[in-house]
């Protein structure tokens, strides 16, 4: 998993609260990122149906949708994100050990069932569940 979707949750949470339309710039400050980030993840949340978009000095993103409803679920599969994975395998495939030909499938059945249920978690979290925790925390 790479950040992106902390930068999206984050952008998502800050444009809820803040009920207007928002630069990139603005979010780059508050996410502490450059906005051109901002701006890449945020396509991605664009074409999901997240956020619209106003084009000119004035220009910016703006939340879309009911907050109560729109789970990070729903933002992982805006930025196509895995949250278990692995890049390297261990064994190889073409040997005769049965272990090290067979490891590398196991494992990655393993990888699919945990990002499968880091998915149903998020199922249960909404931007309105982060925005909560966050003002119950600080008042």
């Amino acid at each position: 998993m790479n950040s992106d979707f902390c930068v999206a949750v984050h952008a998502l949470v800050y444009l809820n609260r803040k009920a207007e339309v928002v630069s990139s710039e603005e979010l780059a400050k508050n996410i502490c990122t450059h906005p051109a980030r901002v701006r890449k993840v945020l396509s991605k949340l664009k074409r999901a149906g997240l956020v619209t978009t106003k084009e000119g000095i004035e220009g910016g993103y703006r939340f879309v949708g009911n907050p109560e409803s729109i789970t990070l679920d729903e933002v992982s599969k805006a930025l196509d994100v895995r949250f278990v994975e692995s890049s390297w395998h261990s064994g190889d495939s073409d040997m005769d050990c049965l272990i090290a030909s067979g490891i590398a499938k196991i494992m990655d059945g393993i990888y699919e069932d945990l990002d499968k249920l880091c998915k149903d978690h998020l199922k249960t979290v909404t931007i309105q569940t982060i925005d909560d925790e966050i003002f119950r925390k600080n008042k």
